[in-house]
């Protein structure tokens, strides 16, 4: 029995996103750029793809941009509206726990002479919004926070510090990156003044290779790539039309019936919680109250046993989970320095597993994986103490 317990760090296509790809390759293979008729189809079918992506954060399908995923979209906010804003000043902020698309490239933009501000966070990894108010100042042009984290799950107060910073000055452009968040809580930028989302596609079962940037309209921004002007030019380059079909269905079908699929989410969720609260010496390390928890996360940590053998002997049963953040995973850093941030002690945070779920998965397989902890970590914590 094959249990796949990793969504966060990626996703299974569904059958309508392999379809919806293979469609577009075999049927609309023009350059929507191109006058003739295969390249007016093409245009339509990618016409359609934004008006579908637009239609679930409500916004125009001129404020959609398609990027390669998460990354390409957090660096064209970040880097494009620093560059765009630096006559008005060279301030950012943003947290200490962020994903290293977003931290690595303040990393980048510090170097290259602007100042960085990073928020720390409480036990929970939620920055305080009282140290938010106290960092704003004459010079601050951009201010980039997560929506939700992606080892523990907390929702960040992301609403609520775009409203301080609208309060301190209209014209401070305010980001987050939304990769996993969007498609599984509702995101509506209009109304809560947020001016760009980052967003993947194969974090909600569709193509790798896909995202989107959310830009507000009106919002100043330099372009990260130039040529034939695509993309009202901010991405130049002929747009990946399979990908935009895939991505598009990707995300209609993860924001239909979203109250349902959360719930079922929730429960798999909480039946291998339950169980492993059950199992002696362990800690559960995403927050308990459920009003600023993502439904789809949960981290445990197992004293005494390192991450990575935990996560390999779960390996050789079939069951699929992560020590972390995919894209850290190859580092051989000794513990997660997202952990270490809010404050987790050392044995407890080099011990932590991160499983993550979707509406593909079920009780039965909480079940599963929960036998197999049971009978797994106190064989492999007497085997440690030797």
């Amino acid at each position: 029995m094959e249990i796949y317990f990793d969504n966060s760090a990626t996703t299974q296509c569904t059958p309508q996103v392999c379809e919806a790809v293979a469609d577009a390759m075999r049927n609309n293979y023009g350059n929507p750029s191109s006058a003739h008729r295969r390249g007016l189809e093409a245009e339509q079918l990618l016409r359609k793809s934004l008006q579908k992506l637009a239609a679930t954060l409500r916004c125009s399908e001129k404020e959609i941009i398609l990027t390669s995923g998460g990354t390409e979209s957090d660096n064209m906010a970040l880097i494009g509206g620093a560059l765009a804003n630096r006559r008005s000043g060279n301030h950012l902020i943003t947290s200490a726990v962020e994903h290293p698309a977003i931290s690595n490239t303040m990393q980048f933009l510090e170097k290259n002479g602007f100042r960085v501000t990073r928020l720390g966070v409480d036990r929970n990894g939620r920055i305080r919004l009282d140290e938010l108010k106290d960092a704003l100042c004459d010079d601050t042009i951009l201010v980039s926070l997560m929506y939700v984290n992606n080892e523990n799950g907390v929702i960040e107060p992301v609403e609520e510090a775009a409203s301080i910073v609208k309060s301190y000055r209209e014209s401070i452009l305010f980001h987050t990156d939304a990769v996993q968040a969007y498609g599984k809580l509702r995101i509506l930028p209009q109304k809560t003044g947020i001016d760009l989302i980052s967003a993947s596609g194969h974090k909600i079962h569709g193509p790798k290779g896909t995202g989107f940037l959310y830009m507000k309209e009106h919002t100043k921004l330099f372009p990260l790539m130039y040529g034939g002007g695509q993309m009202g030019g901010m991405r130049s380059g002929t747009v990946n039309v399979p990908g935009a079909a895939g991505l598009a269905a990707a995300a209609e079908e993860s924001c239909r019936n979203l109250a349902e699929k959360t719930e079922k989410i929730l429960q798999v969720r909480n039946c291998l919680e339950e169980r492993i609260r059950r199992i002696s010496d362990t800690v559960i390390l995403s927050p308990e109250e459920e009003n600023i928890r993502a439904p789809h996360i949960l981290n445990a940590a197992f004293p005494g046993i390192r991450s990575e053998v935990l996560l390999h002997a779960l390996e050789a049963e079939e069951i699929y989970v992560s020590a972390g953040s995919a894209c850290s995973t190859h580092k051989q850093l000794p513990v997660s320095p997202v952990l270490t941030r809010m404050g987790i002690e050392r044995e407890i945070a080099q011990s932590a597993l991160r499983f993550s779920f979707s509406s593909l998965n079920t009780v039965e397989e909480a079940m599963h994986c929960a036998d197999e902890l049971d009978r797994l970590v106190p064989k492999l914590r007497r085997y440690t103490r030797r």
